[in-house]
């Protein structure tokens, strides 16, 4: 309790919530929520502010509002009796219930009230109110904002306060084993990446406009027929380019044929056999069921193109590969046999984002989530598999070999998910 001791007077300090609670038989639902009990415990004030502040604060708000006006923010002010003042209830993510239709939970850090409180806000603020963990702060004296302030310097860049890059679940409220835990895990490497609770079924995200925010800027979704159109695409593996599925496509065949490595330039040979064949067939006339196709001859210029442009890629997928062999993504002699894990992935991710944004039930979303686990599971044969193929998918896409931030980003999360204890992919079996 040292640092406010030093900073401010006692009619200043925080103060606790104490109540009768049982504290043998409550199981703190995240490690944010643990780390708050056991500051408080201990009567550890520094503790306790350290936590809060390096985690994403959620206050409620009703939805038809945050629709019509998405850049408002409404803190509903309510009497506690623990502090004899009004109070603005904020809500670590663990503490969140499931996804309401009418009410949603927006997301600031504490830096945020630190700079923009004023005295026609709540005199106090309540962290997680009603539980164990629950604590005052007074949030109307400057001297109390000024010590926020000098504490979230290293607040995430992103505006966020929870850390990136570790695996993060929960322990109480979400699924650990079965058919969704195991949909769930196979998104684990873009929500590790993005600092999230990896089993969060119920899930609220960065909170609700956020959410929202970033389904139409990456996804182009704002609306819930979008949502069911992208979902299905992702869960069709009909978002992965064919052409990366043709090139992964003619090897995959030749190691069957050959029971083995399969040499670049044979890949390359092969594929470009292939692609010619089928320039050729395509420019003869064809019979089908609704009578005789005419002949679409294709260029030369247009079959050469299309010959270049796959032997670029199977270059680019062999320089992938032996990056992921030096880095432990790939085993000595492995190789990606398709991308359609980049999409799986992306499907559990989105089934979750749509529950986020209220453009799908958790009904709806959990069988998202279990028909991604299953398509994974039928396409790949081990966590390492899936996550090589997923990584390659998302490089091909956004990476243009500079093995920069999409694709160190991965690795770190693909490293955490393969040694941290609590990793799905330690404690899930594949199938």
């Amino acid at each position: 309790m040292g640092l406010w001791k030093r900073s401010l007077p006692a009619a200043q300090q925080p103060v606790w919530g104490w109540q009768e609670w049982d504290w043998q038989r409550w199981q703190p639902p995240s490690a944010i929520e643990r780390r708050l009990l056991e500051a408080k415990s201990r009567g550890d004030w520094a503790g306790y502010l350290e936590v809060v502040l390096h985690t994403d604060l959620f206050f409620a708000d009703e939805r038809a509002l945050a629709d019509a006006e998405p850049g408002m923010f409404r803190l509903t002010r309510q009497w506690n009796p623990h502090v004899q003042a009004e109070c603005v209830a904020l809500f670590t993510e663990g503490i969140l219930p499931p996804p309401d239709p009418e009410m949603v939970f927006q997301s600031l850090t504490l830096d945020w009230y630190a700079s923009d409180w004023n005295e026609k806000r709540a005199p106090w603020v309540a962290i997680n109110p009603g539980t164990p963990c629950e604590a005052f702060l007074p949030a109307a004296n400057p001297q109390v904002r000024a010590v926020w302030r000098r504490h979230t310097d290293d607040i995430d860049g992103c505006g966020y306060a929870h850390p990136h890059g570790q695996v993060r679940g929960l322990s109480v409220g979400g699924p650990l084993q079965g058919p969704v835990a195991h949909g769930l895990a196979c998104a684990a490497l873009l929500f590790v990446k993005n600092g999230e609770l990896w089993n969060s079924m119920a899930h609220h995200g960065i909170g609700y406009n956020d959410e929202k925010r970033r389904l139409k800027e990456w996804w182009g979704v704002t609306s819930r027929q979008e949502w069911a159109g992208t979902q299905k695409r992702l869960l069709e593996a009909d978002m992965v380019s064919p052409v990366w599925e043709f090139a992964l496509g003619v090897r995959r065949s030749l190691a069957q044929d050959f029971a083995g490595p399969v040499e670049l330039d044979h890949w390359r040979h092969v594929a470009e056999r292939v692609l010619r064949y089928n320039a050729a067939q395509g420019a003869q006339p064809r019979i089908t069921p609704d009578g005789v196709t005419a002949a679409r001859p294709r260029s030369t210029h247009e079959v050469e193109a299309e010959v270049a442009g796959v032997q670029r890629l199977i270059g680019r997928i062999a320089r992938y590969e032996a990056r992921f062999r030096a880095d432990g993504l790939l085993a000595a002699n492995a190789f990606v046999r398709s991308v359609e894990a980049w999409d799986y992935g992306r499907a559990s991710g989105m089934a979750r984002w749509g529950i986020a944004a209220r453009y799908c039930t958790l009904q709806e979303a959990e069988q998202a989530v279990v028909a991604a686990g299953r398509a994974s599971a039928r396409n790949y044969r081990s966590w390492p598999e899936f996550s090589a193929a997923y990584i390659l998918g998302r490089c091909l896409h956004f990476d243009e070999e500079e093995f920069g931030s999409w694709y160190e980003d991965m690795l770190t999360a693909h490293r955490a998910l393969t040694t941290d204890p609590a990793s799905p992919w330690l404690t899930i079996p594949w199938n």
